[in-house]
């Protein structure tokens, strides 16, 4: 009876770690989601922002599966370059050490006033607020769980069953680096397997050599859960997350051979012995990531060469089943999840047409028709789908949330509309004509190409969170698109009147660009319209206004 108590509050205890890591994540998310997208996307132009941008992220989501496959999307969105998505996953790795080792530090006493101040900022009203209450929230659980496993783990010191398994392992390094692994794989957490192995360490009744020996096997589980998530995904995802695990699998096969050597000079080094597996755990990853590092170009071609190219992706949409109509809120959710493929489509259109006006590359362009044709195609069939829903059985809300799809669906169409007849031959006649824009002229339409990109990530979150702060954020950037549409159009004609040569020759070019980035950006911008006009913020006509 007394061990089934004990077992009772150790699995009660790691559940609770669990919930607090998932509560980080989703708080998180919410308070900083749509800016910690664009912050990873946007931070990888070097191998050291990279790893600092994988750091970071996983500090703060508490998850390096979280940022395997958010990096993972960016790669198949040609956001970041395969190398550098391995060097984000390295500095993940390593911001999973630091955290394992923060936690370690004995600050658990610290997780009732954690929580309290996650619960008062989670009532303070605003979305982002309650996301960085939840994040509190889930920290103070995660100290809370460190205190239950403590206690948990307490009575085990004069078991003899466990005595006798821990005998075992220390016996056959190989079973306890898979029965570690395997920990972690099925908690989806190389954190939650390491503050377990912790815990057990804290009894006095791991040597030193296991305790390496089964943070090694953390390491090796924490890794799958990502591929797995990315299999159905595209080639380009597959090979990042693959990619990762080969890295750590060679470390841990390197390492294994050395565990009993490793556990001499941990305890010949100043450090304390109950924090030797977080100190062992960072020490790997730190270790891996030097030495890793300088081979992250010869991975990304290993991983092109283990992994092919998918073939030419199917027109079909991926989600919407018939037989989910008799169930309106399910099929709505699936037309949800098709539409934001179609501005993934969107996306990656605007990502090659400013990537070939940047660096005069027509290899860019050559998969924009295809993908405008998969656009027209999905967002015919989104509405096809939500039409047979029908009015019958329909609630108000649900009503409206077909309507929100459907013009979704119909702006992300025309927005490739305007890449495909405007940005697209203007990008090619730049390139083939061997045209130059001013400096000006130049840094005025990239900035512009950049600031469209980044309101369709926003676009995208608000379209499925219906975030009423950020629908105001996408309404006043609006004004500041159109602002500087003004500006680069009179920067444009003063050049024009002082006789300058490159403005000349780029004259029509420029502002037919701006036109259509511009036209663009409205349509992107009508995803807040529902939600703003819901609060009585949005005013139909200035005209109207004036009238009366």
């Amino acid at each position: 009876m007394e061990s089934t108590i004990v077992m009772i509050n150790l699995f009660g205890a790691v559940a609770l770690l669990l919930f607090g890591l998932a509560q980080v994540k989703d708080g998180v998310s919410r308070a900083f989601g749509a800016r910690l997208r664009t912050g990873l996307a946007s931070g990888t132009k070097s191998g050291l922002r990279s790893f600092v941008s994988g750091f970071l992220a996983t500090i703060a989501l508490q998850s390096s599966t979280a940022t395997a496959l958010m990096v993972a999307s960016f790669v198949e969105r040609e956001l970041v370059k395969p190398r550098m998505a391995q060097i984000v996953l390295l500095g993940a790795n390593v911001g999973t050490a630091v955290t394992a080792w923060i936690v370690a530090t004995g600050i658990e006493w610290l997780s009732p006033l954690v929580i309290l101040a996650g619960l008062v900022l989670y009532r303070s009203g605003s979305s982002s607020r309650q996301g960085g209450g939840a994040a509190l929230i889930g920290i103070g659980l995660m100290l809370l769980s460190l205190h239950l496993l403590s206690s948990a783990t307490e009575p085990m010191r004069q078991s003899p069953a466990l005595a006798a398994f821990i005998g075992l392992l220390d016996n056959a390094w190989p079973v306890a680096l898979a029965f570690s692994a395997c920990i972690a794989f099925v908690s989806s957490s190389s954190l939650a397997a390491v503050v377990l192995i912790l815990s057990l360490a804290s009894t006095g009744i791991l040597s030193a050599g296991l305790i390496i020996v089964l943070v090694l096997g953390a390491n090796l589980g924490g890794a799958i859960p990502p591929v797995i998530a990315s299999l159905s995904g595209p080639a380009s995802a597959k090979r990042v997350t693959l990619g990762n695990l080969i890295v750590r699998a060679i470390g841990c096969l390197i390492a294994l051979p050395l565990a009993g050597f490793g556990a001499d000079l941990l305890e010949m080094l100043p450090l304390s012995a109950a924090k030797l597996p977080v100190d062992a755990h960072l020490g790997f990853n730190l270790i891996l990531a030097a030495l890793a590092w300088p081979f992250s170009r010869l991975l990304s071609k290993l991983m092109q060469r283990l992994v092919p190219e998918d073939a030419q992706a199917d027109t079909a949409p991926k989600y919407l089943d018939s037989q989910e109509l008799s169930t309106p809120v399910v099929a709505l959710a699936s037309a949800t999840r098709e539409v934001l493929g179609v501005g993934d489509l969107i996306e990656r259109m605007l990502m090659r047409t400013s990537a070939a006006f940047e660096r005069n590359d027509l290899s860019k362009l050559k998969e924009i028709p295809a993908l405008e044709k998969r656009v027209d195609t999905l967002q015919q069939e989104v509405k096809v789908y939500l039409s047979k829903l029908g009015r019958a059985g329909l609630s108000e809300e649900d009503g409206r949330r077909s309507i929100v799809i459907i013009d979704y669906a119909i702006n992300l169409e025309h927005i490739g509309d305007i890449i495909e007849k405007g940005l697209l031959p203007q990008a090619t006649k730049k390139i083939s004509l061997g045209l130059k824009f001013s400096e000006d002229g130049y840094a005025e339409l990239t900035k512009l190409f950049h600031l469209t990109i980044d309101n369709l990530r926003i676009a995208q979150t608000i379209f499925v969170t219906r975030d009423f702060n950020l629908a105001r954020q996408l309404m006043e950037v609006k004004v500041e698109v159109r602002r500087m549409e003004k500006q680069s159009a009179e920067r444009h004609l003063e050049r024009l009147r002082d006789g300058r040569a490159d403005s000349l020759q780029t004259s029509s070019l420029h502002l037919d660009m701006l036109r259509d980035l511009k036209r663009i950006n409205a349509h992107i911008v009508s995803v807040a319209h529902p939600i703003l006009d819901e609060s009585g913020l949005l005013i139909e006509s200035r005209l109207r206004k004036a009238a009366e």
